[in-house]
């Protein structure tokens, strides 16, 4: 298929603001200038709070979206993307204010630590710990314990695939769902996709190669599971899935390869590539009609594993 015309919309636009490569910024500088690309709508819920909780190695920003009504609600933990190094609570917000609404659950969004400041594994613990808080914490922020989904795009639906890995394997918490939207779960660049499309649909294969090696302190740490989660032996025991992928994306067999492989492990997956969309589409819901139609898909599929 060919490219979305509001996908390629898109795409003229940040060939128009002709801002250098990542690959060849600085984070600081990549941060300064992708903290200028934010949604502007803003979707009312019922309440937002912006706080700390206890981390491994200090307090850990979040925000917590609270749905109109009495809960307890269910809770989706919400991890953003950035490839590790770029993002914040703001990267997600619109995303996480439509989940809120759509869903009828709160979201707890995370602002875990960035490389190359903080390097593997020091987000995927921020993840974790988080996701182990609010199990912990949940009659305090209206969330029923019970029904707790895990969820992200890019690097975020990287560290939700762990997070779900880690509580199988810590013993808990038990999870419901997770949403993996274009994720990143392999440390390899060979893909078919990756040569397709790695360069002119905005994540470009030398962009990858920037991040991963902002996250990493070797390469051999990209081999572990918890940094790609398709090179896991075991993805048994995990809850189930939705994984979206986008067309025009580097990432796009990756994520198709882990949901085979989910499949392949019993778990329930659900997976859609949304043909003519690039990575990065599923936040641009104010100019993209398939992001509004990827967001539903996300809910109804929330709505029905909470509802186990």
């Amino acid at each position: 298929m060919t490219l979305d015309p509001q996908a390629k919309l898109v795409l003229d636009q940040i060939k128009k603001a002709n801002n250098p490569p990542k690959s060849e910024l600085s984070p600081e500088k990549a941060r300064k200038i992708a903290g200028t690309n934010h949604p502007l709508e803003k979707p009312e819920v019922g309440r937002v709070e912006d706080r700390t909780i206890p981390g491994p190695d200090g307090e850990i920003p979040v925000r917590i979206y609270t749905p109109h009504g009495q809960g307890p609600f269910p809770a989706l933990i919400y991890f953003h993307g950035g490839g590790w190094v770029l993002g914040d609570l703001n990267s997600s917000d619109t995303s996480c204010r439509l989940l809120t609404n759509g869903v009828n659950c709160v979201v707890i969004s995370v602002d875990y630590r960035l490389a190359p400041e903080h390097k593997f594994p020091a987000a995927v613990n921020d993840a974790y710990a988080t996701t182990r808080w609010v199990a912990d914490n949940a009659s305090s922020i209206e969330v029923n314990p019970n029904c707790l989904a895990v969820g992200g795009d890019s690097a975020g639906g990287n560290l939700a695939a762990v997070v779900a890995m880690m509580a199988r394997d810590k013993a808990g918490p038990i999870l419901s769902y997770q949403l993996l939207i274009y994720p990143i779960v392999n440390y390899n660049f060979d893909s078919n996709s990756y040569h397709e499309n790695a360069t002119g649909y905005m994540l470009t294969r030398d962009s990858m190669i920037w991040y991963w090696n902002h996250y990493l302190h070797n390469k051999d740490e990209g081999n572990h599971p918890y940094a790609s989660p398709l090179q896991a032996d075991d993805l048994n025991s995990l809850p189930p899935t939705l994984v979206i992928t986008a067309e025009y994306d580097p990432l796009r067999d990756e994520g198709e390869a882990y949901a085979k492989r989910l499949k392949e492990a019993g778990v329930p997956v659900v997976f859609t590539r949304y043909k003519g969309m690039i990575h990065g589409f599923f936040t641009m819901t104010e100019t993209i009609d398939k992001a509004k139609e990827a967001t539903q898909q996300a809910v109804t599929a929330l709505k029905k594993a909470f509802s186990k």
